[in-house]
């Protein structure tokens, strides 16, 4: 048998996407300012009759796998009300080696508020992903975050033996402090590893929400506790960490399915929400 040259193999095609989405406020609702895409990244805005502006995050290439970038970047005006989703879950493909990286910078203007509520993240077996979410609040800016990460499809029976997921968000405030800080990493390299009681104890479904508010403590404790009446029975918690002068809200959540985490989420997340719509894709 003859083994080609290295450098005669054929090399697989990677993609690599970005977009850019500024809103500004006119007229008294908040309307985009400037929309960039390229590669495999496409945002959607579609038309809706709330407080806030929706914007859909679409990753046309279907997914990530080793050597595929994927960037974002938000930037929302004073005053602006923005709800920023995704088209479809997240799938964080088999890689032959390399690592998928996804990079996604926010900046949220002086009184704006926006609302980051990706769909779920789907690893699956061998996948690798790298991701950092960055975000700067500017002075009486609120910021709601969510992420969730799914161990393989429980409809395929699919099982996630060997996969690398490394997660990092950073919020800093109007003065360049520290908000919120969190480094989630999975380096799984055999079969069993996340039924550990220590790890996810048989659930296949985590969850991470954080809200970030210039709220008094005495109001955030009352989300807290409409998230814990609304979280009876659910694998996970909720609580508030801040002075008077403003901070966060920090919600953990696991489950066997994405179809039961999303059933407790759904209610949680309009609350964060108030007045303003639940995007459809989130639709059960």
């Amino acid at each position: 048998m003859t083994v080609a040259p290295a450098d005669l193999l054929p090399v697989m095609q990677r993609s690599h996407g970005a977009g850019t989405l500024e809103v500004k406020r006119s007229g008294g609702a908040t309307r985009i300012a400037r929309l960039h895409q390229s590669g495999n990244a496409r945002i959607r805005v579609p038309k809706t009759y709330g407080k806030a502006l929706e914007a859909v995050l679409i990753n046309t290439s279907g997914g990530i796998t080793g050597g595929d970038t994927l960037a974002w970047t938000i930037s929302a005006a004073p005053a602006t009300e923005t709800v920023v989703t995704t088209q479809a879950c997240e799938r964080i493909y088999k890689s032959s080696g390399d690592t998928g990286r996804q990079e996604s910078a926010i900046r949220v203007g002086a009184g704006a508020s926006l609302f980051w509520l990706p769909q779920e993240t789907i690893l699956f077996d061998g996948g690798r992903l790298q991701r950092g979410l960055d975000v700067s609040l500017g002075e009486d800016a609120r910021f709601l975050g969510l992420e969730t990460l799914v161990f393989g499809r429980e409809a395929m029976g699919e099982t996630v033996a060997s996969a690398f997921f490394h997660d990092r968000w950073r919020i800093r405030g109007a003065d360049g402090d520290l908000v919120h800080a969190d480094d989630v990493r999975f380096d799984l390299r055999g079969a069993g590893e996340t039924a550990d009681p220590a790890v996810l104890g048989g659930n296949r479904v985590v969850a991470t929400l954080v809200f970030a508010t210039p709220d008094d403590g005495e109001s955030r404790g009352l989300m807290v506790a409409g998230a814990r009446a609304l979280l009876k029975d659910a694998t996970g918690g909720a609580s508030q960490i801040g002075d008077k002068k403003g901070g966060k809200v920090v919600i953990r959540l696991a489950a066997p399915s994405s179809y039961i985490l999303r059933e407790q989420l759904l209610p949680v997340i309009a609350l964060f929400l108030g007045e303003r719509a639940l995007p459809k894709v989130w639709s059960l």
